[in-house]
């Protein structure tokens, strides 16, 4: 004969969950991450931190090259064939590598943060400069040359389209041209 007691609970079933129940729960678990990472979109995160980093290097660069023109009887510094800052402080003229120091102007001129990208200085005549670079996000950004084409004045400049290692379709140039 069979005794029950108040402990004692015959229906009871067992502890834990079963196959479909952690399936369920991971599929959802999936969704939502993948929903989350569609929002954050950590790929156009980046794009937008490397084009806001290319922008603050040029204002740098500009200050930088304010500078050079005062202290140079109105002269900005003249540009090497492969589009560098050709520095003429110091007894021989030496090309600026982006990445390297210009004193007194700059602790370290700022480089591309991609490493296939390089900016581009020109200055035809040392009364005027330009600096491009290439967007990540081109026609994203509202700042582009030409919706995120490349800056007119290159070809005015004899300068290829694709000197900056991508599209060069961001430019700031000295306040008496525009980019």
């Amino acid at each position: 004969m069979r005794k029950f007691s108040i402990f004692h609970f015959p229906f009871a079933t067992k502890n834990g969950f079963t196959l479909i129940e952690l399936l369920v729960v991971i599929a959802i678990l999936g969704m939502l991450v993948v929903a989350t990472f569609a929002i954050i979109n950590p790929f156009e995160q980046v794009k937008k931190s490397d084009d806001a980093k290319r922008k603050s290097d040029f204002v740098q660069i500009k200050n930088a090259l304010e500078l050079y023109y005062q202290d140079h009887g109105g002269q900005y510094p003249k540009s090497s064939t492969n589009y560098q800052i050709i520095n003429t402080v110091g007894i021989n003229n030496t090309t600026l590598l982006w990445g390297s120091p210009w004193p007194p102007y700059m602790n370290m001129l700022p480089r591309d943060p991609l490493p296939t990208n390089s900016y581009v200085y020109y200055s035809p005549n040392g009364q005027t400069y330009y600096l491009y670079a290439s967007l990540e996000r081109g026609r994203s950004d509202s700042q582009s040359c030409n919706k995120g084409n490349a800056c007119a004045s290159l070809s005015q400049n004899g300068i290829p389209a694709n000197a900056c290692g991508g599209i060069c379709n961001y430019g700031i140039s000295s306040p008496n041209v525009t980019p």
